[in-house]
């Protein structure tokens, strides 16, 4: 196994994200303990090292990884902050009044990982990562629950509760649940609702196929897909927080994608503020419906002499 794997295998351990399991973390953690190919991890050390004229030429010089100059901020901003916050290393640990963005930055391996780092590839190993990892950091959990305590959270009229990653985009969707549903499209039932990290969030495969909607190609429904019972009306809401209103192309992509679905169709572009609603205003299609969320009693109609209602 090479060291660059091994050095992996050490991250994982030690509780460092998935993000921070890649080569160049590899490769950072290597410089760090001052380790070449052919050296036993027992024998790593702490020095200090800037980013360019330390990790990085260790990195060229010693593992033949030549990266382009520019790439010294990726080092620090997807390796080294990650790093200091896992106490994986110290940040100017021999002047730590150093000022930001200082060019005498430098970094080291902290004592804590360096005692469990040199006891890799020894029957101490497990419980030393262990050790590390429960009583010092563990930085793939701590990302973990920060993701999960900040998730934003939607409440079904049945009461149920989803929880969609957070962001402004998905903040707009919990409010088409829970605030354009109840005023204009009472009674409702949820049948589709994205989420930027997981596309198909919920989904309820059945009742799209019975109206007709191709389940094979949810990838291409809009935002949110609610049903309306009483009047057989389909509502299908693109959420807009930067791109990607009901514009001309995008309602004949739907109107393709839901040519065997015989229920009405109301097409709604959901927009955060009127601000956003501008910057896009003049690439909604016609005969749509816009709705904004800071406005929430109120809806813009695009139907001429029509008031809301399928096409």
């Amino acid at each position: 196994m090479s060291k660059i794997t091994e050095a992996q295998e050490i991250l994982k351990a030690l509780g460092l994200p998935n993000a921070q399991q890649n080569e160049m973390s590899a490769l950072t953690l290597l410089a760090l303990c001052n380790l070449k190919e052919k050296d036993e991890w027992s024998n790593a050390t702490r020095s200090s090292m800037g980013v360019s004229k330390g990790i990085m030429n260790f990195m060229e010089t010693n593992y033949k990884r030549k990266y382009a100059a520019n790439t010294r901020e990726t080092v620090r901003r997807q390796v080294l902050h990650q790093f200091v916050q896992a106490r994986i290393a110290d940040y100017n640990p021999d002047q730590p009044d150093l000022p930001v963005n200082s060019p005498r930055a430098h970094y080291a391996v902290s004592a804590e990982a360096l005692s469990a780092i040199k006891k890799y590839g020894s029957k101490g190993w497990k419980s030393a990562a262990e050790k590390f990892t429960n009583e010092v950091a563990n930085l793939a959990k701590t990302y973990a629950k920060e993701r999960t305590t900040n998730m934003v959270p939607v409440k079904l009229p049945d009461g149920t509760i989803l929880k969609l990653s957070a962001g402004k985009h998905n903040e707009l969707q919990a409010a088409i649940v829970e605030q354009f549903a109840p005023r204009f499209a009472k009674g409702t039932t949820l049948l589709y609702l994205g989420d930027t990290a997981k596309k198909d969030l919920f989904i309820d495969k059945e009742y799209l196929k019975s109206l007709g909607i191709p389940i094979d190609q949810h990838s291409k429904l809009p935002d949110v897909v609610i049903y309306d019972h009483a009047r057989c009306w389909l509502f299908l809401i693109e959420a807009v927080t930067s791109h990607g209103p009901v514009s001309p192309k995008r309602l004949h992509e739907l109107e393709d994608l839901l040519k065997n679905c015989k229920e009405g169709k109301v097409y709604v572009t959901a927009f955060p503020d009127m601000a956003e609603f501008k910057k896009h205003s003049s690439n909604i299609a016609w005969e749509t419906e816009v709705w904004l969320m800071d406005m929430p009693d109120h809806m813009i109609h695009f139907n001429g002499d029509r008031f809301m209602g399928p096409r």
